[in-house]
């Protein structure tokens, strides 16, 4: 009897397990970040008779969850394009690993579930762009009305349907970019890596490429691009990551990470006709015709309103001082010789 009840026993928990096993399964990929980034690091060899190690990246710890826009910031030099190509594993990190999607970076299998564009890319330029794209699609296995469907739906996404036949060398600088994106996300890659996407584009440019990016980002792909235009970054991003001297100095969101810096308040004023403004304050403000525009400390605003009245002034406006992710980056990168510890922001 005892047997016979362990057996059933055994029956039922496999049943159980079996019945468990594919929301695990699910619930553990849910889970899994779409890049996971640790301690990456990279030392270059310079000099020529006596070589020494050149530290490009030093120890880079990040992590990018599933369906999220992050953008890698930083000045020239900061190790954003050495981080890529890590990841990419065109070369090697000194120390460190990474994982894309729950795969490591030396798996080359992985290498078909990304997309990804390279700072200055190169194509054949006698190639029009379906002919580019067509080529590689080749590159997946993918037959030839599959290929035709493929090419006309991203020339279509990027924008190109209509220079489809074009010869490359033919294109400006931001059709160039689109067909590489195109590219890039030919195969349906779940993340897709961009290198400076808006280097050295004219304003119209800069618009199309962020438009795709924005498009990425609705399908649900993860999108990781570094950048130096902090504007594009503050309007596209979910988080920003700003690198500089090879080290993570700063995360979080962008609304986040500029509230870090303590808010001023603004004050535009005008005087009035044979009434003379205290000079403290006119010394501090900047005159704008017959306006002044002066910015104090919250915790001074009251006193100086007050002396406003006193002295009859009429106030014209009074809004906070509100930071950008450029003063945030400028002090930063500033602070680059300190060896200041990366800072985690979040949310309050």
């Amino acid at each position: 009897m005892l047997v016979r009840a362990l057996m059933c026993f055994s029956r039922k928990q496999c049943a159980l397990d079996k019945h468990s096993a594919p929301e695990k399964n699910k619930m553990t990929a849910m889970s899994t970040p779409a890049i996971e980034i640790l301690g990456l690091t990279k030392d270059y060899p310079v000099g020529f008779w006596r070589q020494r190690a050149r530290r490009s990246l030093d120890n880079l710890t990040l992590q990018v969850e599933d369906g999220e826009v992050i953008g890698f910031l930083g000045p020239n030099g900061a190790g954003k394009t050495t981080t890529l190509k890590l990841l990419m594993g065109l070369t090697f990190p000194t120390s460190g690993t990474a994982r894309i999607r729950g795969r490591s970076i030396e798996d080359v299998g992985m290498h078909r579930e990304i997309g990804y564009l390279p700072e200055q890319p190169y194509f054949y330029d006698y190639l029009s762009a379906r002919e580019l794209l067509d080529y590689y699609a080749r590159f997946f296995g993918y037959d030839a009305a599959e290929r035709r469907k493929r090419v006309a739906r991203f020339l279509d996404l990027a924008g190109l349907a209509t220079s489809a036949d074009v010869q490359l060398r033919k294109f400006s600088k931001g059709m160039l970019q689109r067909a590489g994106i195109a590219q890039a996300i030919l195969h349906d890659p779940k993340v897709v890596f961009l290198d400076e996407p808006m280097s050295g584009l004219d304003p119209v440019g800069r618009r199309e490429v962020r438009d795709i990016i924005l498009q990425l980002k609705q399908q649900g792909r993860t999108v990781f691009f570094s950048t130096h235009i902090l504007s594009d970054a503050e309007m596209l991003c979910d988080r920003v990551a700003v690198l500089a001297g090879g080290k993570l100095q700063g995360v979080g969101a962008p609304g986040d990470i500029v509230s870090m810096t303590g808010h001023g308040m603004e004050i535009l004023f005008e005087g009035r006709e044979g009434r003379e403004l205290p000079r403290s304050l006119v010394e501090s403000a900047v005159h704008l015709g017959g306006r002044y525009r002066l910015e104090v400390p919250e915790d001074e605003l009251y006193p100086t309103l007050e002396q406003l009245r006193s002295c009859e002034a009429r106030i014209l406006s009074v809004s906070p001082v509100r930071p950008t992710l450029e003063d945030y980056f400028l002090r930063l990168v500033s602070r680059e010789q300190t060896k200041a510890h990366p800072t985690e922001v979040v949310a309050r």
